[in-house]
């Protein structure tokens, strides 16, 4: 037989039907609807924040703090030297260039070029920050590194 849309079905047991509470005494699941009797979580409209645990010291309370966030930090989009190895001798790589071309999607606090990779064509690169080995590569190459301002 042909598989197609229309056999395709779940494994057994995939699907399970989901508990009907309070459908009165034959369903099993009638009269307190499975909450029990009495108390806060048996009553209409109950609502305990999430992690509450009924007054003891809850556990994101009960574990110990780590590290500290800085918010004066810069977050650059970066490029290899790799991403642009398809470059034309003599191009014009600035952050412009790359985010039309889709290489970079946000430029955030600039533009930081690393040296992953080999270049082949001397290019003229304008960035914010280059990498020490990004500048060797792209000296040896021939091309020019621009750091902008």
């Amino acid at each position: 037989m042909a598989t197609h849309i229309g056999t395709l079905r779940p494994p057994t047991g995939a699907n399970k039907r989901s508990k009907r509470i309070g459908q009165g005494m034959g369903s099993g699941h009638g009269k307190t609807a499975t909450r029990g009797s009495k108390g806060q979580r048996s009553r209409a409209g109950m609502r305990m924040r999430p992690g509450f645990e009924g007054g003891q010291m809850p556990l994101h309370r009960r574990l110990p703090k780590r590290g500290f966030t800085n918010i004066f930090r810069k977050e650059y989009a970066i490029i290899n030297l790799r991403d642009l190895e398809d470059c034309k001798p003599g191009d014009q790589i600035t952050p412009d260039s790359l985010m039309a071309c889709g290489l970079i999607k946000r430029l955030g606090a600039g533009l930081k070029i690393l040296g992953d990779g080999e270049l082949k064509a001397p290019l003229q690169i304008s960035a914010h920050l280059f990498s020490k080995s990004a500048l060797e590569k792209i000296q040896k190459a021939g091309g020019k590194a621009e750091v902008i301002k």
